[in-house]
């Protein structure tokens, strides 16, 4: 992942670990201290919602534990690699370019896309000049790479 998608799980799960969770555990307490567990629907919604925190603050930890932060201003070359911003010409000639990132990162409005969608596995491994082809879920679609910038 990029630098900038580590430090945003680094803050999701410290909001989740600082704010979150010690709110969840403030929201049972006062559910308990109506009474009657098994017909408290705030209990049950609290204690669902701290099941559902827990279970966030492992995915990031076990994302954060495996990452590897790349830098793409030390890459370089002609080919696409992680990290690379591409430029491609579409079929009808028209200009897109998106930068290749984590799937933490991705946003495809802005020019962000996965390593792990259709176009960022088509893309990967290939070369300034080649024609690619990808099966996207809208249809199959062909693009020329134009530019290959690490930035």
């Amino acid at each position: 992942m990029l630098a900038e998608g580590h430090a945003f799980l680094v803050k999701q799960l410290k909001q989740l670990k600082e704010v979150e969770r010690p709110e969840n555990v403030d929201a049972i307490e006062e559910a308990r201290a109506h009474g009657d567990l098994s017909e408290n629907a705030e209990y049950h919604a609290a204690k669902e919602r701290q099941g559902q925190i827990e279970a966030q603050i492992a995915d990031y930890e076990d994302k954060l534990a495996r990452a590897v932060v790349i830098d793409p201003t030390t890459l370089s070359g002609d080919k696409v690699l992680f990290g690379a911003t591409v430029r491609l010409l579409d079929e009808d000639e028209k200009p897109i370019t998106y930068q290749i990132v984590g799937e933490v990162e991705a946003d495809a409005r802005n020019g962000r896309i996965s390593f792990n969608s259709p176009l960022g596995r088509a893309l990967i491994g290939r070369k300034l000049g080649e024609e690619v082809e990808v099966v996207t879920p809208s249809g199959d679609r062909s693009y020329m790479i134009e530019s290959v910038e690490f930035k």
